[in-house]
């Protein structure tokens, strides 16, 4: 399968650069029969039985700004994953500036770059005894998305209500359209809701560089999935309820659970790619609208088949906004 197959023209101003607000009042397409909603309408496109997953991660504010201790001259990192021993790969900024055993000062941390950076990203080591994950939270960012370039001035609205566990480079943007309104009406349908936790990369979101799908090397990506949240899917599959995922990744952790027709629960990392073809466990997804070429798309087109293209269309033309912030669509597996 070649990746141009995935691409499709996506306008400038249809990026969504701030959350709806509220949460629900995000536009939602109704793909079965292309009709326009809103997500406080979710609940009604869903029967008694069915079960509502989502993912609990919590964005961690990983943007770090900060001076080269020699130099002074400004950096910017962006922590994406714990190695553990107070080392963290990271996307350094700039990169052709920063080189193995540079010292990096910032406010309340100090580390040294210990590899080359390849494609932006190094390993680096944090100094001293402070705790990091404290002082991130303390001066650090929520990174958004390099498309977004307003956003919204609360960093809250970038996180879901569910919202747990520190671990994410980005949010599961799907999750940000629920709000205890749309729970409230879930819960009156005879809809449970469950939770699992996928720690979401930055690599999710770039397009695909390799021209064959094949070729792509996935990243990985640690997700839980809870002894009562695998005992919930298995229970709404044996009684002939739904399981409705709330994002990609979501999707991708059950996938990666799923064995001989049910859910294990466990901890694991998954460098699942799904691509056409794949058989889902799924029965539905709740989705927003991705960037062109990314293995989200291709994961979109492996679900709704070929009629990914035609629902793009459509919602581009009826003025959905996209991306992270943007409007989503309601999928029953193809």
């Amino acid at each position: 399968m070649e990746i141009a197959d995935f691409f499709y023209e996506l306008p400038r101003e249809a990026i969504a650069q701030t959350p709806a607000y509220p949460r629900h009042a995000a536009r939602l397409l109704d793909t079965r029969d292309l009709s326009d909603h809103t997500f406080i309408d979710l609940p009604r496109l869903l029967d008694p039985g069915d079960l509502v997953v989502v993912n609990s991660t919590r964005v961690r504010a990983a943007r770090l700004r900060g001076r080269k201790t020699e130099t002074g001259g400004a950096v910017e990192v962006l922590l994406l994953d714990d190695l553990g021993d107070r080392r963290w790969e990271a996307l350094v900024r700039p990169a052709r500036r920063i080189h193995a055993g540079t010292a990096l000062k910032f406010e309340r941390l100090q580390a040294v770059v210990e590899s080359e950076p390849q494609e932006g990203k190094a390993s680096l080591r944090f100094l001293g005894d402070t705790d990091v994950e404290a002082a991130v939270a303390a001066e650090g960012e929520v990174p958004l998305p390099p498309y977004i370039t307003e956003g919204p001035t609360d960093p809250e609205q970038y996180q879901t209500i569910f919202a747990e566990r520190v671990g994410s480079a980005a949010a599961p943007t799907a999750g940000l359209h629920i709000s205890e309104a749309v729970l409230a009406g879930l819960a009156s349908r005879g809809v449970a809701t469950a939770t699992v936790d996928l720690q979401v990369g930055l690599d999710t979101f770039r397009p695909i560089s390799e021209s064959r799908l094949q070729d792509h090397l996935m990243h990985k990506e640690r997700y839980t999935v809870p002894s009562a949240t695998a005992e919930a899917i298995n229970r709404t599959r044996a009684g002939g309820g739904r399981v409705v995922a709330v994002g990609t990744t979501v999707v991708r952790a059950i996938e990666s659970a799923a064995v001989d027709g049910k859910v294990v629960p466990g901890t694991a990392d998954t460098d699942l790619f799904i691509m056409p073809g794949h058989r889902f466990f799924v029965d539905a997804l709740v989705t927003n609208f991705h960037v062109p070429g990314s293995t989200l798309i291709v994961m979109i087109a492996a679900f709704a088949g070929e009629r990914w293209r035609s629902i793009y269309e459509t919602a581009l033309s009826r003025g959905y906004r996209f991306l992270s912030f943007g409007d989503a669509m309601y999928a029953e597996r193809a």
